[in-house]
C-alpha cells in the first residue's frame, strides 16, 4: 500500500477519533504536523482533539481555549481539505463552544459527568 494519499498516521487518526481515543489522536496528528508545520489544518484538528480530551478530564478552560484555536486554524481550509468536510467540523466546534460552560475553569475529575455533554462527531475520510 505504498500509494496512500496521506501519511498512515492520518488514517489511524480517524480510527482512534471514532473510538474516542483522543489522547492517541493528538499523538498521531502531532507526528504528522511536526514534519509539516505549515499545515495549519492539522494543527486545527489537533487542537479540536485536545479540547475534547481536556473537557473529558475537567479542564474546561483548556477545552474552551483549544476548541477556539482549532476553529481559527481550520477556517482557511474550508470547505473541504485532506478528505475532510470542514463545514461539518466547523459546525461541530461551534456547537461545542456553545455548550462548554463559560464561567468554569476546571472541575474535579469526579464531577466531570456533571458537565454538559458535548455532541458526538464521527469523522469520515472522503476522497
Amino acid at each position: 500500500m505504498g500509494d496512500s494519499l496521506y501519511p498512515m498516521e492520518y488514517y489511524e487518526f480517524f480510527i482512534k477519533f471514532n473510538e474516542g481515543d483522543y489522547y492517541t489522536c493528538h499523538d498521531l496528528l502531532e507526528e504528522i504536523w511536526m514534519t509539516d508545520k505549515s499545515n495549519y489544518f492539522l494543527k486545527g484538528m489537533l487542537q479540536m482533539t485536545v479540547a475534547i480530551y481536556h473537557y473529558e478530564y475537567g479542564n474546561v478552560k483548556g477545552a474552551r481555549l483549544m476548541m477556539s484555536a482549532g476553529l481559527h486554524y481550520i477556517q482557511p481550509y474550508r470547505p473541504f481539505y485532506w478528505g475532510v468536510d470542514l463545514e461539518e467540523i466547523d459546525r461541530f466546534i461551534k456547537r461545542c463552544l456553545s455548550i462548554i460552560p463559560q464561567d468554569i475553569e476546571r472541575v474535579p475529575f469526579e464531577q466531570v459527568n456533571e458537565l454538559p455533554k458535548l455532541p458526538q462527531l464521527a469523522l469520515f475520510l472522503y476522497d
